[in-house]
């Protein structure tokens, strides 16, 4: 199968064939044809499948078809990050180019320029408009905003937006818009949660699930098992003569990990730049878009990026830290081995973390290998992942576990 069979109009199709694709992905072979026949939809594919281009194509193909509001929002995405909202613009313009869409992302967090934007595009209409939950209902409690144009209601990983608290304002923000819609959930895991707000929003949907909560198939995973204060010297050995890597992402939990593994690294020589959320909008965009441009390699990060970065041939993940949630492992590791390409993730798993991470591995339906460590760095603890532990208390500092004393004669009293 090829774009073709979905009898796109010349100028989408041109475009494609501009940027290269030529084949479509799984969830695009699946919800392309439900989305041009009107239907809501509830799809459930991880990251890396081709999902934006997903809903994007179809919405786009009406949009050069002459389908479009004379005044308002035509196609109104809800995203839970700033990152994600500016992901999806960015392949807006590429998509867009030859058709002649307009679109703008809001969310919160800029200057007052920034917001003057926003309101303008709100007032006068867009043919997409890419916002966060929080951002837009800001607007919207002024007055100004008419949504009553909105033909299509995405709402792109509508799982974390759950698990980010945004219900309310999901439910909040479809009630400016038309009853006569069509909606369309993307979500990377569908609990129950998820169901019940397709229930509440969308309309007989029909329902695509494709490779639930499994990394790609080109991520070769691997792991160490390690004590805390190994971990700083197994990164440096880990990334030693990787200068063929152009892209390489490190994740850890807490920011303030972030800035001291880039700071060891720095000190050590490597090319490296960290992303929080500590950082201004401005400066996280800059930092995304210099390692886009390759102008460093190493990228260190909390989990504020990963679901909402689009980089491609990102060689390398390392999870510095057991991800807390199993679904956000499949989430760190879909950063590599994008749509056919290859790529690896290895995860550094301390005595705490394995009872964790048996559970991703429960989840992914496989055993990650275990690699022993390098010479130097030390001998690793025995996995037990079975074996009950102690989480470390929420908001805890990082503090390097003692390694176990060796056993020798006691001394006279």
């Amino acid at each position: 199968m090829n774009f073709n069979n979905f009898s796109f109009g010349e100028d989408l199709s041109h475009a494609l064939s501009l940027m290269g694709f030529e084949k479509p992905t799984p969830i695009q072979e699946a919800a392309i044809p439900i989305i041009q026949s009107g239907s809501d939809i509830i799809a459930c594919a991880q990251t890396g499948t081709g999902k934006t281009a997903a809903f994007l194509l179809p919405l786009l193909d009406r949009l050069s078809k002459g389908y479009r509001a004379k005044k308002g929002v035509t196609n109104l995405i809800i995203v839970p990050t700033r990152e994600l909202a500016l992901q999806i613009d960015q392949q807006l313009e590429g998509f867009g180019y030859f058709v002649g869409a307009s679109s703008l992302p809001v969310y919160g967090g800029g200057d007052g320029v920034g917001w003057d934007q926003q309101k303008q595009a709100l007032k006068d209409g867009a043919d997409f408009i890419i916002a966060t939950p929080g951002r837009l209902i800001s607007h919207l409690k002024l007055g100004y905003v008419n949504l009553q144009q909105v033909e299509h209601l995405v709402l792109d990983e509508a799982d974390r937006m759950l698990d980010m608290g945004f219900l309310d304002d999901i439910l909040h923000i479809v009630g400016y818009l038309p009853e006569n819609r069509q909606t369309l959930l993307f979500s990377a895991t569908m609990p129950p949660k998820i169901r019940e707000l397709a229930r509440r929003i969308l309309k007989d949907p029909q329902e695509v699930s494709l490779a639930l909560s499994k990394p790609a198939e080109g991520v070769l995973q691997g792991a160490y098992l390690v004590y805390d204060d190994q971990k700083i010297p197994l990164l440096e050995k880990l990334l030693q003569g990787k200068s063929n890597y152009q892209s390489i992402i490190i994740f850890t939990s807490s920011k303030r990990m972030v800035r001291e593994i880039a700071r060891q690294l720095h000190t050590k020589g490597f090319s490296v730049n960290e992303i929080s959320s500590d950082l201004e909008q401005s400066d996280r965009e800059k930092v995304l878009r210099d390692f886009g441009n390759r102008k460093f390699q190493i990228l260190v990060a909390t989990d504020v990026i990963s679901r909402g970065i689009d980089i491609k041939d990102i060689s390398l993940i390392i999870n510095f830290d057991v991800p807390q949630d199993a679904e956000d492992y499949v989430h760190r590791v879909g950063r590599t081995a994008r749509a056919d390409t290859t790529g690896v993730a290895l995860t550094l798993i301390n005595q705490k973390d394995q009872k964790r991470f048996g559970q991703i591995e429960n989840l992914i339906g496989s055993v990650v290998q275990k690699i022993d460590l390098p010479e130097g760095v030390g001998k690793s603890p025995d996995y037990q992942p079975d074996k009950r532990t102690s989480m470390p208390k929420k908001g805890g500092r990082y503090k390097p576990k003692a390694r176990p004393r060796q056993k020798g004669p006691k001394k006279n009293s």
